[in-house]
């Protein structure tokens, strides 16, 4: 008798499967409900505790629906995973590439609340905790978080230590990429800890930590933030 197949690949859908589901117009509730169903699971029991059908069965839906929207669950969770950054600002490169340090820092600093406040949910710090424990098992969810959230923070946060560099608020021998790692990693392992920090102590680090980075500029003693 033939073994059960793996989580990843349980019932398989054919091409043909998926091509008779191709045409009807998508309802963004259905992709909603998929995601924040996926999310839920991924978030509580990992990867390899969430499969397709427990998903489309939280969700409300039949395996097809999940599968016409997502070919895997590697695709389907790494969209879950994206869509959990909630109201975190993500100003691109792009949208300040034509601004001064002071402006981008400035930028920046408005961000933080609202970043400290989605980050200090415990709900997004136990997602945060499943994609890194993931990362070697199922390196797929940590390639496209990588692509699709660090990555184009990462891009922003070298714009502004560039313009740092240039404009002599920085040492011009500063290295931009190991400066970034080590503020990243400064946030996930507050972020981590046993005692984690609740939104408004994590708002006093990610200013302080920014500010010592150079991210934005140091507060001056009495001045108000």
């Amino acid at each position: 008798m033939a073994g059960r197949a793996p989580a990843d690949r349980e019932d398989p859908l054919t091409a043909a499967d998926v091509r008779r589901g191709r045409g009807r117009p998508r309802d963004p509730r259905t992709d909603e409900a998929i995601l924040r169903a996926a999310l839920e699971l991924f978030t509580e029991h990992g990867h390899a505790g969430t499969s397709i059908e427990q998903i489309a069965r939280r969700a409300g839906v039949g395996k097809l629906t999940v599968y016409r929207r997502w070919g895997s669950k590697d695709e389907l969770i790494a969209a879950a995973v994206e869509s959990a950054r909630g109201e975190i600002p993500s100003p691109g490169p792009d949208d300040l590439a034509d601004l001064s340090y002071a402006e981008i820092s400035q930028v920046l600093a408005d961000a933080l609340p609202v970043s400290a406040r989605t980050l200090a949910e415990p709900g997004y710090r136990a997602m945060l905790a499943q994609v890194f424990g993931s990362s070697v098992t199922h390196p797929g969810v940590m390639a496209a978080f990588w692509k699709n959230h660090i990555l184009p923070r990462r891009r922003t946060a070298h714009l502004a230590l560039s313009r740092a560099v240039a404009e002599g608020v920085l040492p011009a021998e500063t290295d931009i990429e190991a400066l970034i790692d080590m503020t990243v990693g400064a946030v996930i392992y507050r972020l981590l800890r046993p005692e984690p920090p609740d939104a408004d102590e994590l708002l006093e680090y990610l200013r302080t930590l920014y500010a010592q980075a150079g991210m934005i500029p140091r507060q001056r003693p009495g001045e108000d933030v």
